[in-house]
């Protein structure tokens, strides 16, 4: 028996016809009614009293019946989930991300709408210190990481540009830059840069200022460092983006003369991915993707 057998028995009752049941699936009626015998053979029980002009339902197919439509629907159900998780629009995705990702409101947007396009995909969203996402996404801890770009990756993952932004300069109220007009590279010459987990920009403003940054704490997230500049522990070059989502006491955010540096937020994944849920995801981003911006490398 196979679940074949199930579908053309349930015609027949439905149709209470082997004629009517043959046109309904599309097969003969001499190939319908050697099916139901073979049907009848495997159980060793008839299924149906064949009438002249109808068939009916005996004891044995009465009982059949409900377990029978149970069988098929639950089947359908198997066959249909499988067609879904194959096009990826049921899974599970693990996706890593820095902070600076929901500042810029990237981040929630393509979650919300990756999640209201397929609802039945599960979402499990954490940050992460920027450093150790490629590695985890390596090693499939995570499927997907948004990071600040431009950063070094493997040569196993991807990455997709998105939203590009300048850097400012987060400096202590009270101090002596804070009295400056304009501030420029050469300014930041004798200060202590506390740096973030994207340093390219750090880097930029001393090869802007022709001179070695000195170099104070790297304390991970952008709330630590900016709280370390609050405490007069040093100067931070960071995203623009923090402008307005990260407000602390005797903290000021000031433009840097002349800095054309730019970072992004990108989206990490796997070169030869093979989750099709995933993939999914990726494709999306990819769509979505508004400002052109260089791979990170």
């Amino acid at each position: 028996m196979d679940i074949r057998h199930f579908r053309y028995f349930l015609a027949v009752a439905q149709q209470r016809n082997f004629t009517r049941a043959a046109e309904t699936l599309g097969i003969a009626p001499p190939t319908l009614s050697r099916q139901i015998q073979d049907l009848e053979h495997a159980l060793g029980v008839r299924l149906f009293v064949r009438e002249q002009r109808q068939v009916s339902l005996t004891e044995a197919g009465l009982a059949l019946l409900p377990d029978a439509e149970a069988t098929v629907r639950q089947f359908e159900l198997a066959q249909r989930n499988a067609q879904r998780a194959g096009r990826g629009e049921t899974g599970h995705i693990e996706l890593g991300y820095v902070a600076s990702a929901v500042y810029s409101g990237v981040l929630q947007r393509q979650v919300q709408e990756f999640a209201r396009d397929y609802g039945e995909v599960s979402l499990s969203v954490r940050e992460a210190p920027m450093a150790s996402l490629p590695e985890r996404i390596i090693e499939g801890r995570f499927d997907l990481g948004y990071v600040r770009s431009p950063m070094t990756l493997h040569e196993g993952l991807e990455a997709i540009g998105l939203n590009a932004e300048g850097f400012v300069l987060a400096l202590a109220a009270d101090t002596w830059l804070a009295r400056l007009k304009n501030i420029s590279a050469e300014h930041l010459q004798n200060e202590t840069f506390i740096l973030p987990e994207q340093i390219s920009g750090t880097l930029h403003v001393a090869a802007q200022g022709g001179y070695a940054p000195k170099l104070g704490a790297q304390p991970g997230g952008l709330v630590a460092v900016i709280a370390l500049v609050s405490l007069r522990q040093g100067v931070a070059v960071v995203p623009a983006s923090v402008v307005g989502h990260i407000s602390l006491p005797n903290v000021l955010y000031r433009p840097i003369e002349g800095c054309e540096a730019q970072s992004w937020l990108s989206l990490i994944y796997r070169r030869f991915e093979k989750s099709a849920v995933v993939t999914r995801y990726i494709e999306q981003v990819k769509r979505d993707a508004r400002t052109a911006a260089p791979d990170a490398k």
